[in-house]
């Protein structure tokens, strides 16, 4: 992806393209910290960026982002186009911000959510070609909930030259025991821990596995198969020795909010998909609805299993996502993603085979689409290094204001 020359040295002006806004979503959570910044165990980090246009697609009775706007003196424009041209009759914006996620669309007959994110992104695209400019996008989660459209995506950004960041908050979030894998590290096999919708939620289970994994000897390799399996066919498919229950169990034991008993008797619909990628490496993610709440992930390394729990502030501040804010923000300022937006391509492909592996009798879906080979970060990005939230993460005084 391309570095862009920034309009001005004064602070960078933000078009921020949203689905809905509504208290908790994920507008809220990023644009918000754009408007009056966050809370990091660090400290308070008002943002060095100006939101000086929006896109709202629809608004409903619960809508926060018209009265933030006006609170703030940010126009609302009638359309994507406005938005990026924000009162010029060209691309007047230096970074745009891409929030496709919640919102009033269906779903299809395979239980995807159909969020516009390619509808979106093209006619952001089409701002860029037609103003001969292009500036860094932040396109929030994965690229869409069809791989062809976020090949699409990612085909369209390589044309006109458009700097990329995505992807979840998870890689971003606290972990207990705090563990990340040097570059160049032999992982014999992993696997993830996730909760809730199983393609919403299912998607941060994958990248929470992908940024782990993507340090691992050789970088990524990209992806050959991946087969979802429900219900009592995940115990067997354990038993079988397609997944390890020594790595469930390690992934499982950090995290502090579960009941007594196995995951066996809490999880009524668990399922996980099997993931076999082209160095030979095989892994699996589970979603145990009902068991926990937290993800999670476990490697073994050297014959060592070790478990880490990946843990979100799902109330006060939601300082998680006040990291990724931070991330962004760098991002719109350098062109330059804090980690490749390659690993949300990725785990982009994955989710939809699994998915279509779902709906379609539970199969080994072949994935030679996803031959994307790429290597992890030499910089980390920023964020927390502790196990939990602590400062004004976690002051209420600080969740006040954001």
């Amino acid at each position: 992806m391309g570095l862009i020359s920034l309009m001005s040295e004064e602070r960078l002006r933000v078009a921020a393209i949203i689905t809905i806004y509504h208290p908790k979503s994920h507008a809220d959570v990023i644009v918000t910290k754009f408007l009056k910044g966050g809370s990091t165990d660090n400290g308070f980090v008002p943002p060095d960026v100006e939101v000086v246009s929006m896109y709202i697609d629809h608004v409903l009775e619960n809508d926060i982002g018209v009265g933030l706007a006006a609170e703030f003196g940010v126009p609302i424009y009638p359309s994507i186009r406005r938005a990026l041209h924000a009162g010029e009759n060209k691309l007047n914006v230096d970074a745009v911000l891409l929030i496709g996620e919640h919102g009033d669309y269906p779903w299809n007959e395979r239980e995807r959510h159909l969020y516009p994110r390619r509808q979106f992104f093209e006619q952001i695209a089409g701002v860029f070609a037609e103003s001969g400019r292009s500036v860094p996008v932040f396109n929030d989660k994965h690229f869409s909930y069809d791989f062809r459209d976020a090949r699409w995506m990612w085909n369209r950004a390589l044309e006109l030259d458009i700097p990329l960041m995505a992807g979840s908050s998870l890689p971003l979030c606290w972990r207990n025991p705090w563990l990340e894998y040097d570059k160049g590290t032999v992982v014999e096999e992993a696997l993830s821990i996730g909760y809730g919708g199983i393609e919403a939620y299912g998607f941060h289970a994958l990248e929470t596995l992908q940024c782990m994994i993507e340090r691992r000897r050789g970088g990524e390799s990209g992806v050959t198969s991946v087969q979802c399996l429900e219900g009592e066919e995940v115990w067997r498919s354990r038993d079988r020795g397609e997944w390890s229950g020594a790595l469930a169990e390690a992934a499982c034991a950090p995290i502090r909010k579960k009941p007594e008993g196995s995951m066996e008797e809490h999880a009524k619909e668990p399922a996980v998909f099997l993931v076999e990628y082209a160095d030979g490496l095989k892994t699996a993610t589970l979603m145990l609805n009902g068991y926990v709440s937290d993800f999670a992930y476990a490697g073994r390394v050297d014959g060592e299993i070790q478990g880490v729990e990946f843990f979100l502030q799902n109330d006060g501040p939601f300082a998680h996502f006040s990291y990724l804010c931070v991330n962004v923000q760098n991002f719109m300022r350098t062109g330059v993603a804090p980690y490749p937006p390659e690993r949300t391509l990725l785990t982009t492909g994955i989710i939809d085979a699994a998915m279509n592996s779902r709906f379609e009798g539970h199969r080994v879906v072949e994935t030679p689409d996803l031959a994307i080979i790429y290597e992890s970060w030499e910089e980390p990005p920023v964020r927390p290094i502790g196990t939990r939230p602590i400062g004004t993460s976690v002051d209420p005084k600080a969740a006040d204001i954001v």
